[in-house]
């Protein structure tokens, strides 16, 4: 199965280098955004209300980009890849400027939900473009240059906005995203083929049953964490299982699919892989809070506390970069032991981020090893992951294959916002709020270390299928 891989410096020269650019640049557009919003959201609560709804700007924004990644095969194949990212553009800044000019939450949450849209398109077509550009030996190195865009963000997402924020304008840092949204889609239309090197699909139905379900069950999550009765909580949940139960019936059955042919029967390789990836970023959702607790509970600015909540995306990117030129018995063990350090990561952020610590830096210094654990762990092996469903998806189905990467990613995000938010409010935050609420921290970390816990074993079937028979 192995193919010979290439080096970085035949990803990042010649023919390959401006594509390179252009895709990386989507993905980081799209996680510097996440940060900015992630830091500033303190801000705006203060600002315009609507603490109840914290976990809603992320829960949003992930559901419409699960969206704008299912409709971006189809999207390709009718507008090419220069039409698809101006689309993709069009979206993001129209969000961003109803952000910026929000008087309410519900008014953030639309512009969000619109940026979600683009972002979603903007995240997929990156994936998407790898296997159309890319000879297959680049796969992992150009996997791994996209994912890690995320490292780039912890450094300019926090950034922007914690200055914004520690001015009190948090409605510019979305407002920034305007110019630069414009300028990446004039490099985009100079530096990517109209379509990619075998040409775009036909484009086919949507499987709107299948995003119907997916959406829903995410919202109902969602809907129930408002609620400070446990009943509801509960009754969210459940009617989330059976969503999702419906929505693997439905796939299995139906001629048009989300994901690709037979992907969630049992025994395919492509569940374990996808439960491994969804398992891990579920436990990473527990970031959505991090600032808000290091603004409380650890008396950390803006800029600061955005920063530290990065180091996540951070350890990731280390992790990627420094794994993705391994082969075979390095590549399962990374698969392997990536669930087990985010889970050690998880626990020690149970422990450390709950005490009321106002700026005792032990303290801040044990959250800062939970955090970059956490992140470390899921991208020790995430390109390998990543790059395996490219390899073991149906080969008349690889465009399903290149989505369902996305696809996966931010339902997992969103189905985990949706449950941070749930656990949050149970534990207090909203009411009765403050220093006496923020007490949620501990079971935010503790219930979502329950996640890496089960991909553990989700990634130990993922290595036994790629060890030499």
């Amino acid at each position: 199965m192995s193919v010979q891989e290439g080096s970085w410096g035949d990803l990042l020269s010649g023919t390959n280098l401006a594509p390179s650019i252009a895709l990386s640049g989507g993905v980081a557009l799209h996680a510097i955004n996440i940060y900015i919003a992630t830091t500033v959201l303190p801000s705006v609560v203060k600002d315009i209300g609507g603490l109840e709804l914290y976990a809603w700007n992320t829960t949003l924004f992930v559901a419409a980009s699960i969206l704008g990644s299912a409709l971006t095969a189809k999207l390709l194949a009718a507008a090419g890849s220069r039409g698809a990212y101006a689309a993709a553009a069009a979206f993001f800044i129209a969000g961003s400027l109803a952000c910026a000019a929000a008087p309410s939450m519900p008014a953030m949450l639309f512009g969000r939900a619109l940026q979600g849209l683009g972002g979603g398109f903007l995240f997929a077509l990156c994936y998407a473009m790898i296997y159309a550009v890319f000879d297959e030996r680049l796969w992992p190195r150009a996997m791994a240059l996209i994912s890690g865009m995320w490292g780039v963000a912890t450094l300019l997402g926090p950034a922007i906005g914690g200055v914004f924020a520690q001015m009190d304008a948090w409605r510019a840092a979305f407002g920034t995203l305007v110019p630069v949204t414009l300028l990446y889609a004039a490099l985009v239309w100079l530096v990517l083929p109209t379509r990619g090197r075998e040409g775009a699909a036909a484009a086919g139905k949507l499987p709107v049953a299948q995003l119907l379900l997916l959406t829903v069950a995410v919202l109902a999550v969602s809907a129930g964490s408002v609620s400070p009765d446990p009943r509801w909580n509960a009754a969210g949940v459940a009617l989330a299982i059976v969503l999702m139960l419906l929505l693997a019936r439905k796939e299995s059955t139906s001629q048009t699919r989300l994901l690709p042919k037979n992907a969630l029967r049992r025994g395919s390789p492509l569940l374990a892989l996808y439960a491994t990836i969804g398992l891990l970023v579920v436990g990473m959702t527990s970031e959505t809070f991090v600032p808000y607790f290091l603004q409380t509970l650890h008396a950390q600015t803006p800029l600061l506390s955005g920063y530290l909540a990065a180091l996540m995306a951070a350890g990731w990117t280390v992790a990627e970069i420094w794994s993705s030129g391994w082969k075979d018995g390095g590549i399962r063990r990374a698969i392997v032991s990536g669930p087990a350090l985010v889970l050690a990561g998880m626990v020690m952020l149970a422990f450390s981020a709950p005490l009321h610590a106002q700026g005792d830096w032990p303290v801040l210094g044990f959250i800062c090893l939970g955090l970059t654990l956490v992140g470390f762990g899921i991208g020790l092996g995430w390109p390998h992951l990543l790059t395996r469903i490219l390899q073991v998806g149906p080969s008349d189905d690889r465009d399903a294959a290149a989505t369902s990467i996305t696809t996966v990613q931010l339902f997992a995000t969103a189905l985990g916002s949706a449950l941070a938010g749930m656990i949050a409010n149970l534990g207090g935050l909203n009411a009765p709020g403050g220093i006496e609420g923020t007490s949620s921290a501990w079971w935010l970390f503790a219930v979502l270390a329950v996640a890496p816990l089960l991909a553990i074993f989700s990634a130990a079937r993922v290595a036994v299928s790629l060890a030499p028979r």
